[in-house]
């Protein structure tokens, strides 16, 4: 483990790097916006969840084989943008409601299918993302001191700690969704900011989808 100041160093790095949005804050952001806060927070602690897998492959290797294996890479890759496609696609291609959802309502009723569905889809949104897995690879090790008895194990700390501090910010990016969709202007554009958020994933579908192997 890092000494208290790198340990603070980054914490505070990873925070700054969770507040910039990508698809995950994307994520959690139309969750919140079209179901409320409770939505929002299951979708966060789902993209927590799966960033936990990336923490744990990375330990044991699986990163450093999506850094050298091209076949790994592009498969992976290509399956996770195929995701992020197919969320864009079916936010676009869904039928406004007639009458404008009532967000409180919403998220005061908490059907536990449609949280299980939303916790489940982000998730996947960030397990089928090599570039997460690449992410902890490049970035975590950088706090790992030389001589450090067992790397893995603090590979390993250091990922569950940047995880357990992404949750306030992903819960923040909730709440203040929710707070939005609660007035009067934003909920009578909420079908205009579906089109805008699944734009955004077709388009985020499609940079992962022409990212190139770091390792060529």
């Amino acid at each position: 483990m890092p000494d208290a100041h790198h340990l603070l160093l980054f914490i505070a790095a990873g925070w700054l790097l969770n507040l910039t949005p990508g698809p995950d804050v994307l994520y959690i952001v139309t969750n919140a916006l079209r179901s409320g806060a409770r939505a929002g927070l299951v979708a966060g602690l789902g993209i927590t969840a799966g960033c936990f897998v990336h923490v744990f492959a990375a330990a044991i290797g699986v990163s450093a084989l999506l850094a050298t294996s091209a076949t790994a890479f592009t498969v992976l890759k290509y399956i996770g943008a195929a995701y992020l496609l197919w969320i864009g696609v079916k936010i676009l291609l869904a039928k406004a409601p007639a009458q404008e959802p009532d967000v409180a309502a919403l998220a005061a009723a908490g059907k536990p299918r449609e949280l299980k569905s939303i916790f489940a889809g982000g998730f996947l949104t960030n397990v089928l993302n090599p570039k997460v897995a690449l992410f902890f690879l490049a970035f975590v090790p950088q706090f790992i001191a030389p001589d450090a008895d067992n790397k893995a194990l603090a590979f390993v700390l250091l990922g569950v700690i940047f995880n357990l501090n992404s949750i306030p910010v992903n819960s923040g990016w909730a709440l203040a969704a929710a707070w939005m969709a609660r007035s009067g202007s934003v909920r009578r554009g909420m079908h205009w900011l579906d089109k805008a958020a699944a734009c955004m994933f077709i388009a985020f579908g499609l940079k992962l989808a022409l990212t190139d192997n770091p390792s060529r």
